[in-house]
């Protein structure tokens, strides 16, 4: 039986209205392209580029791709380098400065999200580290070599972080490669695209868009200061992403035997196939098995979808934070392909959930999940659970009517109704110090404040029972949500990317 024909006409008119909303004056927006292997099927756009100078965004606006970065990060590290590192490597042969466990973890590992090692973002922001806060390269640097533990062994579970691509740059810069270089060298000057890898959010990058985030007083300017690593530094347009995702498709030129390397199989330490690749990510959408990745930074969403079967693709890129690119791009796939969209699940109730005597919960609401503070949407499968169609999150649960049971990032986890005990609170008043890092927070009532004078952070605390409290905070366009697992004299500040902090009880405290 042959294929169904794939839809442009009805993915670009689904692309259409998705931009609409974006339309309204004064608004920042995005552009979307569908594409095959040789040309550019449809174009939609939307928004302004720049709302000081009324630019209208279009499909050759530049942005920042984020974490998109990754995939072709890897590509060129493995195949533009004269055989610098291989998958198997560990980080410790590569960067001698760093200390065990961080050094055993493999290239490999830091690149298909098993590494366990913290994401330096979340880590300096459970610091009190604004995201708004400059940093250079060396101190990073410095910063992760002083770090003595990952959030959990290597290989043992998947999470999201962007520490690993750091960590594998630095390592091919000691052995004399650039990413820029490799990037203008090996994609930009033979596809004939301008592309740029900034090491600074204030690098002047030409063509650029700023980015936006909408506060109580309307549309802001997005920053972030924390040093650019091939994590997430890449900046273009979406034909430049669109030019080089067709030489994937096509696989030639540049991209010949990407898509199979970055998506060929990775495991974990018991033998559980991973969806996460090098950077590239498996989603289901009905029959088809689609790659891509997403990115965000400040104020920039990114997304693209491939079905390499059929030699067809979506990209977009917008310079809005309230964008939800995955699912834009999901949906419009989804009309390219014919496929139905995966339903939402509401099987789970609503409410905050909590692993016995560990730190690990999560928050069911409308049907979307918060795992130790980061988000997924929950969807049908077949056989009755709610999971997720995150590769770096996946989440697989179910309701026995008195706990939420099944697997997070392929760990067995078992979930009970938080039983709240407000008592508690009152016995964690007070400062907290860590003196590695010369910073505190301090407790009192029902507020944490960390940071000094005006850059104080200041969040709400609600208790999670046996020991953990939950913050509730911001930073610019985020919100910030942790745990406090408290251990006697000393607590544990647990998040999803982050989960190696303890800082000690101090005998001073607030009035």
């Amino acid at each position: 039986m042959s294929e169904t024909p794939l839809n442009w006409r009805a993915a670009q008119a689904v692309a259409e209205r998705l931009l609409a909303d974006w339309q309204p004056d004064g608004e920042p927006g995005g552009a979307i392209t569908l594409f095959d292997a040789a040309q550019i099927r449809a174009t939609a756009s939307a928004g302004l580029a720049d709302l000081a100078q009324n630019t209208p965004f279009t499909a050759d606006s530049v942005v920042r791709y984020a974490s998109v970065t990754k995939h072709i990060f890897a590509a060129l590290a493995l195949n533009a380098t004269d055989n610098a590192l291989s998958l198997d490597d560990r980080l410790g042969d590569l960067l001698p400065e760093l200390h065990a466990p961080l050094a055993d973890v493999t290239v490999g590992q830091a690149l298909d999200m098993t590494s366990g090692l913290p994401d330096v973002r979340e880590t300096l922001g459970l610091l009190g580290i604004s995201v708004h806060t400059r940093s250079e390269a060396q101190p990073v640097m410095q910063f992760l070599q002083g770090l003595g533990g990952l959030n959990y062994p290597a290989g043992s579970e998947i999470t999201y972080t962007n520490t690993g691509y750091r960590l594998v740059e630095a390592a091919l810069q000691a052995k004399g490669y650039d990413f820029d270089q490799l990037v203008q060298q090996h994609i930009a000057q033979p596809l004939q695209v301008q592309l740029r890898a900034p090491e600074s959010w204030f690098d002047v990058v030409p063509g650029l868009t700023p980015g936006y985030w909408r506060s109580k007083q309307g549309w802001q300017l997005a920053s972030a200061g924390l040093h650019l690593s091939a994590s997430g530094s890449l900046t273009g347009s979406a034909n430049a992403l669109t030019r080089w995702l067709q030489t994937l498709l096509a696989d030639q030129g540049p991209g010949q035997g990407v898509l199979a390397q970055l998506s060929a199989p990775r495991y974990l330490n018991q033998g559980q196939l991973s969806a996460y690749g090098l950077g590239l990510a498996q989603t289901p959408l009905g029959k088809q098995r689609l790659l891509g990745h997403g990115g965000s930074h400040a104020g920039y969403k990114t997304y693209f979808l491939l079905a390499p079967d059929r030699q067809a693709g979506v990209a977009l890129v917008a310079n809005r934070e309230d964008c939800d690119s995955f699912g834009i791009a999901l949906q419009v796939m989804a009309a390219l392909l014919d496929e139905t969209l995966p339903q939402r699940s509401t099987a789970i109730p609503d409410g905050i959930y909590t692993t016995v005597a560990e730190p690990y919960w999560l928050e069911v609401k409308d049907g979307n999940v918060a795992y130790l503070g980061s988000d997924e949407p929950l969807y049908q499968a077949d056989d009755g659970y709610a999971v997720s169609l995150s590769a770096h999150m996946p989440i697989r649960l179910k309701w026995t009517g008195e706990a939420v049971e099944g697997e997070v990032c392929h760990v067995a986890r078992n979930f009970l109704p938080v039983t709240a005990n407000r008592e508690c609170l009152k016995h964690v008043q007070g400062l907290w110090y860590h003196p590695q890092y010369r910073t505190a927070f301090e407790i009192c009532g029902d507020q944490v404040h960390i940071g000094v004078g005006p850059a104080a952070q200041t969040g709400t605390i609600s208790s999670l029972g046996q020991g953990r409290m939950l913050v509730e905070s911001r930073d610019g366009p985020w919100q910030k949500r942790f745990c406090l697992y408290f251990r006697g004299y000393s607590v544990d500040l647990i998040a999803n990317r982050s989960r190696v902090l303890t800082f000690q009880r101090s005998e001073a405290g607030c009035d």
